[in-house]
């Protein structure tokens, strides 16, 4: 899954898409961290708020949840 930079969607919406779709696959196993926000800037090419919101994104949606100072953490039993 990659990017639509011309598409409707924002991005972050699109990089949590494809976030969750990891998390559902069990790329990113529970209670394993994700990317950092670093690390997602990196692989898709995006400014940081755009990483982070797509990560608020997951939180809100009850994947992940974030430890101040360590990162974000897969949820025990993620409803994807």
């Amino acid at each position: 899954m990659t990017l639509d930079l011309d598409g409707p969607d924002p991005l972050y919406e699109q990089i949590a898409q494809i976030l969750a779709a990891r998390i559902a696959a069990g790329d990113y196993p529970p209670r394993r961290r994700i990317p950092s926000e670093a690390g997602i800037v990196e692989e898709f090419g995006v400014s940081r708020p755009t990483a982070r919101a797509a990560v608020q994104l997951l939180v809100e949606r009850g994947l992940v949840r974030t430890v101040r100072g360590k990162g974000s953490y897969v949820v025990d039993d993620p409803q994807t």
